[in-house]
């Protein structure tokens, strides 16, 4: 039996969100899970990685960024 490494994965997976705007993963057979969004973008694991190391440039929690943005 062989062990599927990560370069040999094959499935297809999508970008989901949260309301903290933070980006993971997720298997497209799967259902999102609670509190996250499709947010429309998938393709291989390493697509759906590359498309958030470019959008996700604050790794922050929007409800901290806010809390500093108010005490600033």
């Amino acid at each position: 039996m062989a062990i599927q490494g990560e370069g040999d994965d094959a499935r297809v997976y999508r970008v989901v969100v949260n309301q903290e705007e933070q980006y993971s993963i997720w298997p497209v057979e799967k259902q999102s899970p609670f509190g996250w969004i499709d947010t429309g973008i998938s393709g291989t694991k390493q697509d759906c990685i590359r498309f958030i190391q470019e959008v996700w440039a604050d790794m922050t929690p929007s409800s901290l960024r806010q809390k500093t943005e108010m005490i600033n």
